[in-house]
């Protein structure tokens, strides 16, 4: 089993950054594949970026490319969002998640944090 707990968001003006972070706890952290998703209000959950187990091989959506990275820490069972040049349209609650799979999709996905909410403001 893993759990994990998010933290950083907040609210930012547009073109602000933000690093939202995400804890782990569980002795198979090492090997779980990490995500990111969103959900606006009144919105699918949506998929942000990925990162393998091994902390290559990064995926990203398109809207978020060259604004947002993701990164992993397996010392510190923590796995990072860092986000810049944030627009209005990204304003949502973030999730991390982690999965045995190598997948974007969030059916895939087995473990998931609380949430945090990022507001940006126009």
């Amino acid at each position: 089993q893993v759990q994990l707990v998010e933290s950083g968001g907040g609210l930012v003006q547009a073109g602000g950054s933000l690093r939202l972070s995400c804890a782990a706890s569980g002795r198979t952290f090492r090997r779980v594949y990490m995500g990111w998703f969103r959900q606006a209000p009144g919105k699918e959950r949506d998929f942000v970026a990925a990162i393998h187990w091994s902390g290559g091989f990064e995926y990203y959506t398109d809207s978020v490319k060259g604004r947002f990275t993701i990164s992993r820490d397996n010392a510190k069972n923590t796995v990072y969002l860092e986000m810049s040049s944030l627009k209005p349209e990204d304003t949502a609650v973030y999730f991390c998640a982690g999965t045995q799979l190598t997948s974007v999709r969030a059916h895939d996905y087995d473990y998931w944090g609380q949430g945090t909410q990022v507001t940006v403001s126009s």
